[in-house]
Order: structure tokens, then sequence, then C-alpha cells
């Protein structure tokens, strides 16, 4: 037994006060998660999973939690200023893993629409939050069919569902989560105001968080999310987050995530998209500042003609870490996935990607196509990729590949020809590389200040998180 021995004896010794703190229907899943993660205990490197990520030795420290939900003096407002210049939103923040209700948005949405505390929406609409509470994970862990397809290795027969298996952080923040956020869109309706959700660390001593976010779109419905993390103290922070989102049918999902927080912060996040017939959902994440993070994403196309589309890019230097593993599991006919990730590794950082589309027997006319593309700017920087196709069809267009170099010298030489410094020139094919991610969002206001604020990290003006980068 490892590290995740003094989370089974928390567990056993707050039982009660997670409870006391939370409400009946995280409550209702706690126990069997708790079971899960006693028989899983934290994955070793020599999982597949977890191959590039010591998650032993990220949970080892004595963090402190907020079992008792004291009131954290913070006002969210002295450490973010403004908006996103150009873009009106409507601005939410989370604080640790508690939602701040004493300064919500002056003008609420209309039509139906509830975004609000994972906790308190469970208590006021428990019919709706326990339809979806913990559905995406439990699809994600639940194999299709009969497991009789496979190949042989080694002269062992390994079915084709194998990996369809409960992982240990789900489990853990599961047991742990008091609150979060739910965001509720109903049938029919487009948010037309971008939904910004400022995640803030705050502590005088090291901290672990655990936070639950539940999406829901109803029939037709359209919205646009971003996610912003900021760590503000000087101590020690380890997060888990559970992020759940459903798109029924003929729905559209733009959901935005940057992290910039600080070297002493781990976070792991694992988000589950569960996808309806026509329904198109776009994921795009940028890690512009961070210690240690480990991303994972699953996308469940079950419905026919529904668009999935990944994009990440990550800016790493120092000693920082961030792997980002995916799957994309087409389950039914004439679905279509996009996805593209990019890293730019400098001095000693460490860089990992493990992709993995997964096409079903049964998913005929599947268009898939993976890139992952890397740039290591020194010869201490590592990366590791991993791009994986798993076809059980045979009428599909699925493409994938992966390339790590360095940067081109020519282009340096040519150049500094022309009198640019060694220094800009760098800059200049480092920008020029991951700008093809940030192309991809399409709120322009967001994209004009993510490309101005990654030229700031690779000119190393983004070294700690202070305020709000994105408006400064």
């Amino acid at each position: 037994m490892g590290s995740e021995q003094q989370y089974i004896e928390l567990f056993q010794q707050c039982r009660q006060m997670l409870a006391k703190g939370s409400c009946a229907i995280l409550d209702a899943l706690r126990d069997e998660a708790f079971a899960e993660f006693q028989q899983l205990g934290f994955p070793e490197r020599k999982s597949e999973r977890y191959k590039y990520t010591d998650v032993q030795k990220a949970f080892e420290p004595d963090y402190g939690l907020n079992l008792n939900r004291l009131d954290i003096p913070v006002n969210p407002y002295d450490v973010f200023k403004c908006d996103v210049p150009n873009m009106s939103t409507l601005l939410y923040f989370i604080v640790n893993d508690a939602f701040h209700t004493k300064d919500l948005p002056k003008i609420l949405p209309g039509d139906g629409v509830i975004i609000t505390s994972l906790k308190e929406a469970a208590q006021t609409y428990p019919e709706l939050v326990g339809k979806y509470y913990g559905q995406a994970v439990k699809q994600a862990e639940t194999p299709v069919g009969e497991q009789q397809e496979g190949q042989v290795i080694d002269g062992e027969f390994v079915p084709m569902h194998k990996n369809n298996e409960p992982d240990a952080i789900t489990a853990l923040n599961t047991m742990l989560v008091q609150d979060g956020l739910f965001v509720y869109i109903p049938k029919d309706v487009t948010l037309d105001k971008t939904v910004q959700v400022i995640n803030i660390l705050t502590s005088k001593v090291d901290l672990m968080v655990n936070r639950r976010v539940l999406i829901v779109l109803g029939e037709g419905a359209k919205a646009k999310l971003l996610f912003c993390d900021h760590a503000m103290d000087d101590v020690d922070f380890l997060t888990t987050q559970v992020v759940e989102v459903f798109a029924e049918k003929g729905s559209s999902l733009e959901l935005y995530e940057l992290e910039e927080t600080h070297m002493k912060n781990k976070r792991f996040s694992n988000l589950y998209v569960q996808q309806d017939a026509e329904s198109e959902v776009s994921l795009n994440s940028l890690t512009l500042h961070n210690g240690f993070t480990r991303n994972m994403t699953y996308v469940n196309l079950a419905g026919q003609k529904a668009v999935a589309n990944l994009y990440g890019g990550v800016i790493a230097d120092k000693t920082q870490h961030v792997d980002n593993h995916t799957l994309v599991d087409h389950r039914v006919p004439e679905c279509v996935s996009n996805e593209l990730y990019k890293y730019v590794l400098d001095e000693e950082a460490v860089g990992a990607f493990a992709g993995r589309i997964l096409v079903r027997k049964d998913a005929q006319k599947t268009e898939s196509q993976e890139t992952n593309a890397n740039l290591c700017a020194t010869k201490t920087a590592h990366m590791y990729t991993q791009p994986m196709l798993e076809i059980y069809a045979d009428d599909v267009k699925c493409n994938h590949g992966a390339t790590v170099g360095q940067l081109n010298e020519q282009a340096l030489f040519y150049m500094r020809q022309r009198g640019i410094s060694l220094e800009e020139a760098k800059l200049l094919l480092k920008f020029a590389f991951v700008g093809e991610v940030i192309d991809k969002v399409d709120l322009e206001p967001l994209r004009d200040r993510l490309h101005y604020l990654v030229e700031k990290r690779f000119r190393g003006e983004l070294n700690k998180c202070v305020g709000c980068k994105l408006c400064k």
C-alpha cells in the first residue's frame, strides 16, 4: 500500500463530515467510489494510462482539506479586475472548490438557464442533477457489447474493450468532493454571452482541493464556456477535478480551459464528454504556466453524426510537467473527430501525450484525424508521444501522426541574416508553432488575447500568477 493509505484513513475518519458539508446526491456515490478507490489504489508507472506521470509521488505530501466548509475570506474582485477586453461575459468565481455566491453577475441568464453551486443545484433541482451526476463517468467505464473481439498478444487473447476501467483519480474525487459548479442550458436555448468561470486557489497552508463540474446542454442548446485556473498564494496546492459534459441531440458547446497557476501547483483534471446525435463539442485547452499537470479527456460519441474537436497547447519550461491523455470513443456510425495538440518545451520541462482513437465494430463511416506536434527547444527537455488508432470497422477515414523536433536551424539562420537577433528568432519560431492551436479559438477577443499572452510567456513575463493575466 502506497500514498493512498492516508486518503483511505481520511475517508474512514471523516465520512460524516464529508456528508454534512455536501448534499444527498453527491453523497450517494461516495461509498461506492471509496470501495473502488480501495481496490484500485493509485496507479503505478507501469499502468499504460499513467506511464508518464508519477501519481504516487504527487499525492504523498500531507495536504490540508477544508472538510468543515469554513468560509474563505477572499473577495475575488481583489484578484480579478476585469473581463477579457471586448468580450462581454457572464462572470462567476469558484474559490478553491466552493461556488462564490456573494458577487454574482448583475444580469443573470434567463430562459431557464441554471449556473450555480453544484451542491445548491442538487438540493434545489434533485431530479435534474440526479439524472446526470456520475453518469458520464459510468458510461466511460462500461464496455459496449460482448467482449469477443480482440487480438492475440504474446499468445494471450486481449479483448478489444479492455481499458474501459475505473480511474483512481475520479474515484478519489467522487469520494471526497463536496461542491463545485452546475451549468444547465435548456432545450433550444442559445446563450449569447460566454460563461466565464475563474477557479481561484487560495490558502495560507498547503491545500488539497476536490472540485466537481457538471455541464448539461439540452436538445438544440448552444453555449460557450471559458474556465481560467489561478493560484493566488505561495503554498503547495493539489487539485483533483472531474468535469462531466452532456451534449444532447443537436446541441453545440465550446469549452475553453486556460491554466495559469504556479510551480507549486499540482493539477489532476478528468473530463468526460457524452455526445448524442448531431451534437458538436469543441474542447480547447492551453497550459500557459503550471507546476505539475495531468489532464485526461474521454469523449463518448454515442449518437450518429456527432462531431468532437479536441485542441490543446502546452508551453512549459524549468521543471514543469504536462501530461495529456485522450480517448475518443466512436461507438456509432458517421461521427467525426479532430484532434490537434502542440507542445513547446524548454529547459528541463517534460511533456507527454497519449491520444487514442477507438472505432468500434458498428461505427462505420467514421472520420478521424489526430495530430501531435512537439518542439523541444533544448536538449534537456523531454517529450513522450503515443498516438494510437484502434479500428474494428472497415469503412472509415482515419489518420494519425506525431512529430518531435527542435528549432529549425535554417530558419534561424535565415532570420539572423536579416538582422533579427537569435533570441528574437527563436521566439518567433515558437510563437508560430503554437499559433495553430490558438487559431482554433472561435472567440475573436479571446483568440487575440491568447496570442498576446503566449508572446509574453515566451518572453518570460508570465513567471507567476498575479491577478488575472487575461486582462492585463
